[in-house]
């Protein structure tokens, strides 16, 4: 592994330091705070229709934020090196994303998208997206998300490059707040060979275009 790569792995771990922590609320507990929540709002949380509504809540939220108990380098370990001495970039494109802003726990859907340049080994093309979806489901920042999915990929892969790119609507600004329901948020990530070499880039940028 490079030396350059080395720093990305560090980085890596620094910003994956959540997977390790364990809850120390059981789900009991969290039910409990949901029916104060149902309280807050207005409702009665013994009426029957609410009856298992704490219950499920908390069995959706562990869906929805299960990233914080997976590993997204572990994913990656698993690489092929019989590709004949490919060396351009591969791109993935149109990878569904979920997840969570942590400002007002509001969803954040889109699509990532995808390209690294690989250095004597490949990785499965389901394992790009594993990569999105460990990230995605955390409270996150889609700044932050685009970086971590980029670093762990250069990283993991000690990959020549890396490129992502997350187009994404954010329901706190679409359904509360300023309410403008058709925008959308893009941000991009460049690492090793798409930073330095603005080639690599702009054909990205065409493929993710197509």
């Amino acid at each position: 592994m490079s030396y350059k790569n080395e720093r990305y792995m560090k980085l890596v771990k620094d910003i994956d330091k959540t997977s390790s922590k364990k809850p120390d609320v059981t789900d009991k507990q969290a039910e409990e705070a949901f029916k104060t929540i149902l309280k807050w709002i207005g409702e009665d949380p013994n009426r029957e229709g609410l009856l298992e509504t704490p219950k499920r809540v908390v069995k959706a939220f562990k869906e929805y934020f299960k990233g914080y108990k997976q590993d997204a380098s572990s994913d990656l370990l698993k690489t092929f090196g019989d590709v004949e001495g490919y060396d351009d970039m591969v791109v993935e494109k149109n990878i569904t994303l979920e997840s969570h802003c942590e400002h007002h726990m509001a969803p954040i859907i889109g699509v990532a998208h995808i390209a690294y340049i690989p250095n004597q080994k490949v990785v499965g093309l389901s394992k790009l997206a594993r990569t999105v979806e460990v990230f995605s489901k955390r409270l996150q920042t889609q700044e932050r998300l685009t970086m971590q999915i980029a670093k762990t990929l250069m990283s993991s892969l000690d990959a020549k490059g890396v490129a992502v790119t997350i187009d994404a609507a954010h329901q706190c600004m679409t359904m509360r707040g300023i309410k403008k329901e058709k925008a959308t948020t893009v941000t991009n990530y460049y690492l090793g060979s798409f930073k330095e070499d603005l080639s690599f880039q702009n054909r990205y940028l065409r493929y993710i275009a197509k």
